[in-house]
């Protein structure tokens, strides 16, 4: 099996992440005698500078770990909820809208991701918050070489900065123009943001008082008063109108990072895989797992078969009709259980056929009646409203109007101790709303991934958490914590991650051959960004699996996109034997910017 880059072993420690620059930082901190959690920060604040379009501080972070003195799986969540003021009222009745927008202020939600790096570093690191920080100030004060996926994004949506969002086009524009692909980039205002945050820390005494400080000083002094008045502002979002936001410096106040128990579901082969719950997109990839369970999955040159893509695409599409009906924050607290229980894949995977289904076909979990959207419902009908794009690297898909889809980064640490971290950091982009200038950075969109229907799982409501696509995960093999692995890929994440564990689980091939391996997935299901469009049928494939497997999927009825030989997914992997104490770890080459580093 051919790969782009060996996989790496060592006992020191591993750092996988979606830009080598993170990778390197996070590597550091590990030299350094950090752990884990330390690398994950310092990794996963690098990523906000040098990726501001995929994410940044007003962004959030989920993130699964274990430790070394305990394998339970547990999760961090870095999400925040919808505002006090997002009312299904205000944004339907009174604005007049059927879906929240995709960009502008009233898509933010509470910016979690701060809250979510500091808790994770209070409670599990060992660093100082200067230490791990440090290198996210580093580049952000210095500059950094922008990759070629920057500057076009940034030209896709110069438009709207020039004619629209002023504070933009000063942060991010260079002579009216996006900066040239290797040109540096610098953002001095966030790092001026990120000192003065550290000056308030380091006025109080030690090192867990001072996050708890830095922690403050973002949600109740001058980070939420600056966001606060920043957002009274109208701004245009691709509604085509101005609007305020309603977010306020007491919804920042109020919001603080959790822990929360994972689900944990058990495979054959002695695995187990662990999620974020029912409020996420995360058991998706365990319901196509457990859809999938018993059957023939084939690999040839450690190449998937016809029929395992076939087979795959067809649970992906069972799996994701459930996410529409039955996930969200409001979701019935026993429907998980239910959505991944043996009897009900056994049920479902009856539906499992030689042909592509064109269907949207949600199931009925403990006997209960789906009910979808109606900006689904209606479109159903009409065969989905179609989507032009689901292709990409994980990169956004823009348009002239700031629509973007297929966000975030992605991390995954492992230690000489045995700590693991995966985290799926996401959410202001650079794309996503007008920089506030006093902060050098913009807020998240991930409001727009609500529906503006009463009564569902994910309707909009004050204090709930979108149904997000970001979606970390952990395994276990019997018992002991062995894999961290995730990508950024918006609705594609836990498909790509699913074409990632065949591909090491079933395929036998080690991390950066299962990586490399070529990718698929489906657009047969509603997307969970503005303005949710999908396209029945559509599977998009990299061209690597060869012609006489295209031929033959398209033989069984699936709408084959070929998107190019290396085009789909930018996954990245750690993985420990706790036998031995090796570590691995691998990472996407597609972009060009994911890098692994480790000894």
């Amino acid at each position: 099996m051919f790969t782009t880059r060996p996989e790496l072993a060592g006992t020191h420690g591993m750092v996988a992440s979606t830009h080598w620059l993170a990778s390197a930082a996070g590597m550091a901190v590990l030299e350094a005698d950090g752990n884990a959690f330390d690398a994950a920060v310092a990794t996963g604040f690098v990523l906000q500078v040098v990726e501001p379009h995929l994410n940044g501080p007003g962004g959030e972070v989920p993130a699964l770990f274990t430790t070394a003195t305990d394998p339970r799986p547990r999760a961090l969540c870095g999400q925040g909820p919808a505002p006090a003021g997002a009312t299904i009222r205000h944004y339907r009745d009174e604005l007049g809208l059927d879906l929240v927008p995709g960009t502008g202020l009233l898509a933010t939600t509470v910016p979690g991701a701060w809250d979510g790096w500091l808790t994770l570093l209070r409670d599990h690191g060992t660093k100082s918050l200067r230490e791990v920080l440090s290198y996210a100030i580093g580049y952000a004060r210095n500059g950094f070489p922008i990759v070629e996926r920057i500057s076009s994004t940034i030209d896709l949506v110069r438009e709207m900065f020039v004619e629209h969002w002023p504070t933009s086009a000063a942060r991010w524009l260079d002579g009216g123009a996006a900066p040239a692909p290797g040109s540096v980039l610098r953002n001095p205002v966030l790092a001026d943001t990120w000192e003065r945050l550290l000056a308030e820390a380091e006025a109080v005494t030690g090192r867990e008082a001072q996050i708890d400080a830095a922690r403050r000083a973002w949600s109740q002094g001058f980070v939420a008063e600056a966001i606060d008045k920043f957002v009274r502002t109208p701004c245009r979002d691709n509604s085509g109108r101005d609007h305020s936001g309603v977010l306020t410096g007491q919804d920042i106040a109020d919001f603080q990072a959790t822990y929360e128990e994972p689900l944990t579901v058990d495979l054959p082969g002695g695995w187990t895989l662990a999620k974020f719950g029912i409020w996420s997109q995360g058991p998706a990839l365990a319901q196509q797992l457990r859809l999938l369970e018993g059957a023939d999955l084939g690999f040839t040159g450690g190449i998937a078969d016809a029929a395992t893509v076939h087979l795959a695409t067809e649970a992906a599409k069972l799996a994701f009709a459930d996410r529409e009906a039955f996930y969200g924050d409001s979701a019935d607290p026993g429907v998980l259980a239910d959505l991944v229980s043996r009897d009900y894949a056994a049920a479902r995977r009856q539906l499992l056929g030689d042909r592509a289904s064109l269907e949207l076909r949600p199931g009925s979990p403990g006997g209960r009646s789906p009910r979808l959207p109606a900006h689904i419902a209606l479109a159903r009908g009409a065969g989905g409203p179609k989507d032009p794009s689901g292709v990409g690297l994980g990169e956004p898909t823009v348009s002239p109007t700031g629509e973007s889809r297929g966000d975030t980064v992605h991390v995954d640490v492992v230690d000489r101790w045995g700590n693991l971290v995966s985290a799926t950091p996401s959410g202001g982009w650079l794309q996503s709303s007008p920089t506030i200038p006093e902060l050098g950075f913009c807020l998240g969109s991930r409001a727009q991934m609500f529906w503006l229907d009463e009564g569902l799982p994910n309707s909009l409501a004050p204090g709930r958490r979108p149904r997000i696509t970001l979606s970390p995960s952990l395994a276990l093999r019997g018992g002991d914590p062995v894999l961290a692995f995730g990508t950024p890929g918006g609705d594609q994440q836990d498909q790509w991650q699913l074409c990632f564990w065949l591909a090491h689980v079933h395929g036998g091939l080690n991390l950066q051959q299962a990586i490399d391996a070529p990718a698929w997935h489906s657009g047969a299901f509603p997307g969970s960004f503005y303005p949710r469009t999908w396209e029945p049928g559509r599977l998009v494939v990299e061209s690597r699996l060869g012609e006489d497997r295209i031929a033959e999927l398209r033989r069984r009825g699936h709408d084959v996109l070929d998107a190019g030989p290396w085009a789909l997914g930018r996954l990245s992997a750690v993985a420990r034997d706790p036998e031995t104490g090796l570590l691995r770890a691998a990472a996407n080459a597609r972009g060009a910017q994911g890098y692994a580093a480790g000894r």
